[in-house]
């Protein structure tokens, strides 16, 4: 088995599925998704976009020569642990810092906080493609294939629903991102939400498409996003808002060297301030930004879009802008109007008041 090759994908859910039997689960690292290539000593990284991360981890390059079997490929995510106030936890800043140009910092940053490999599928050891084979025999193989454990690790799993629920709330303390449920005699879909991902919140990866300047003039009062639809085009969805004062002018340093000329486009008009300046500045949709949302408006996917302003998390340097598409949100649960209501349906479908 050769790269290029897509990872299986997640879809969200706002419940751990609790059917006993069917789904295996696991903790949802926090990191960069990384598939591993590995035949004898020529080992390749690919991010889930197809990115080489070769060079941003070396360190991780050593660790998987040394711990893993000699030809394997497996699925699995690179985190930077680190002592915070005490306790270990995965940090996001310190792994972040690590897709940089320039590589005498990435081989400093490789020594002063090295990365791990979490591995949590195995799609071939040996010559054996393991893709057609149920997860149960998989994760048979991911154990086989992990040697040692100091630097390349075996994610933990349960098959007990209540297990899995209790991890949502018990690991987000050390910094994990919610659980992943996996169907037991599931194969392995290469680019196919088939997974179930539950959050501690609703989150979605967005284009920067542009930005608006704070009302004061100094740095970025609000950040235009985008998500692509079906037939590719890109299409606004909202903004994020209500940055510190540090906050916006960091993030006018990140999108302003991406700006489109003196381009300076009109906005819709504000349901809630018609004086408010909507004029925005036009990118280069080249960054990608994880986002916290509640709630999409619009029936259809030319219409949909974020209800409220979103609350900006962080930059997503591993992610693609061609990823960053409607089918990664949440799905709201289908749920009659007249269950929610007290009365029966012709009672509430009667009164015209």
């Amino acid at each position: 088995m050769r790269p290029p090759l897509e990872p299986m994908l997640a879809k969200a859910q706002t419940t751990v599925p609790a059917e006993a039997g069917v789904w295996s689960y696991e903790p949802k690292w926090d990191g960069f998704r990384a598939l591993v290539f590995r035949s004898g000593d020529d080992v390749v990284l690919l991010s889930r976009s197809g990115k080489d991360l070769a060079r941003y981890f070396p360190e991780v390059l050593d660790s998987v020569r040394d711990e893993l079997a000699p030809r394997c490929v497996l699925d699995g995510e690179i985190v930077v642990p680190r002592e915070i106030a005490g306790r270990t936890r995965l940090d996001w800043e310190s792994l972040s810092q690590r897709i940089h140009p320039a590589q005498s910092r990435v081989r400093m940053l490789s020594e002063q906080t090295p990365a791990h490999f979490i591995g949590f599928d195995a799609l071939a050891l040996g010559d054996t493609s393991l893709m057609k084979e149920p997860f149960r025999r998989r994760r048979e193989a991911l154990s086989e294939a992990v040697h040692e454990k100091q630097w390349c690790h075996v994610t933990r799993t349960t098959e007990d629903p209540a297990l899995g629920a209790t991890w949502l709330e018990q690991f987000e303390g050390a910094g994990l991102d919610g659980v992943i449920a996996k169907r037991l005699d599931g194969p392995y879909l290469p680019g196919k939400r088939e997974m179930i991902k539950v959050k501690h919140h609703r989150d979605a990866d967005c284009v920067a498409i542009g930005y608006r300047i704070h009302k004061s003039g100094e740095g970025i009062g609000s950040i235009l996003l985008g998500l692509h639809r079906e037939d590719g085009e890109l299409q606004m969805v909202g903004g994020a808002a209500s940055f510190t004062a540090k906050a916006r002018l960091k993030l006018l340093a990140d999108l302003e060297p991406l700006r489109i000329g003196d381009d300076l486009r009109d906005g819709e008009p504000s349901r809630w301030n018609s004086a408010a300046d909507k004029r925005w500045i036009p990118v280069r949709p080249e960054r990608v930004c994880e986002v916290a949302y509640d709630q999409m408006e619009g029936n259809t996917e030319n219409g949909r879009r974020f209800r409220h302003a979103v609350k900006f998390l962080r930059w997503r340097p591993d992610r693609d802008p061609q990823s960053c598409t409607f089918d990664q949100l949440d799905a709201p649960l289908n749920y009659d109007l007249y269950d929610v209501l007290e009365g029966s349906s012709s009672e509430v479908a009667g009164n015209g008041s």
